[in-house]
This record gives C-alpha cells, structure tokens and sequence, in this order.
C-alpha cells in the first residue's frame, strides 16, 4: 500500500476517534490466526470482484441513485455483506462449521480501497480525464463505502455509526 492510501486510512481512522473520543481496536477474533497466502488472496480476489461488479452494474443501472448521489449500503450489498462474514466471530449453535474469521482479508480491502481512492483522484486531476463526472461518482462512492468498511472491521454500534455521520455531516 502507498504511503498516501496509508494516509487516507489513518486520517478515517483518526477522524473516528476524534468523533467518539475512543481508540479503535482493530478485531482481535481470527488476527493471530495465520492465512495461507492462496487463501488470503483468493477471499481478498472475491472481494474485488464484488467491488467492481456492484460498481458497474451502479453505472449501467444508476439503481441506488438519490439526489445526493447512490446509497454505498444499496450499491455494494454484497461487498458489505462479505466483510461481515470475513468478519463474524460467532455463529448459531446448530451450524455445520464455526465461526472462522479472517479480518486480515478485510484490511486488505480495506488497502485496496485506499489505493482506489488515490486512483481516481489521479484521474481527476490528469489532463486525460474522461467522464469526469463517473469518476467523481465513484470517488465518492468508494470513500463512503472505506467508512461503512471500517464501522464494521472496529464494530461501531449503530448509535456510533449515526453518531460519527452527523459529525462528519456537520463539518
């Protein structure tokens, strides 16, 4: 990950900490546990593809589309609905397999994410930006989408959840 995707995480991160005047702690079921590589990038490569599957079938649809722009939890169901599984720790008493966490993975989406993010925006600002207007979109897509990504990867509650956006939204 580049020192400025790093950046936009940390500044996330810090910005929610500020807001609930806590640390965040990064999830502690599944971190000791090691991945093999195959693994890691095969759950991580599916991630991607939701990623870029929502993000297109948003573009060719414009579905989730409101006035202020599409809804991050009604374009990416399936991405978020992912990380939640990386990331359960805890599973019915009747399941066939126990919880198997892999927050791992969801920080290096998380990086991905990041690393968009500094993507789009060199698109941006190039001189050979074409349809300006659909990368703003999806910057502001993919940003919204990090934040609703690091709610789950630092289980924010709801009320923090709303708490930290009528924070930001009040900024």
């Amino acid at each position: 990950m580049t020192g400025r995707a790093k950046t936009i995480l940390t500044g996330r991160r810090e910005r929610m900490e500020r807001i609930l005047d806590r640390k965040l702690l990064a999830p502690k079921a599944g971190a000791d546990t090691p991945i093999p590589d195959e693994t890691r990038e095969h759950l991580l490569s599916e991630a991607h593809d939701l990623y870029w599957n929502e993000l297109e079938w948003e573009h060719i649809t414009d579905e989730e589309a409101l006035e202020d722009g599409p809804l991050v939890e009604l374009t990416f169901p399936g991405l978020l609905a992912y990380v939640r599984g990386l990331l359960l720790d805890e599973v019915m008493p009747d399941a066939l397999s126990p919880a198997n966490p892999r927050p791992q993975v969801v920080a290096d989406l998380l990086g991905f994410l990041a690393e968009r993010i500094v993507s789009l925006e060199e698109n941006l600002d190039g001189d050979d930006a074409s349809e300006p207007e659909k990368l703003q979109r999806e910057l502001a897509m993919t940003s919204e989408l990090i934040d609703r990504v690091l709610y789950l990867y630092h289980d924010l509650s709801t009320q923090e959840v709303e708490f930290v956006e009528s924070a930001q939204a009040a900024t």
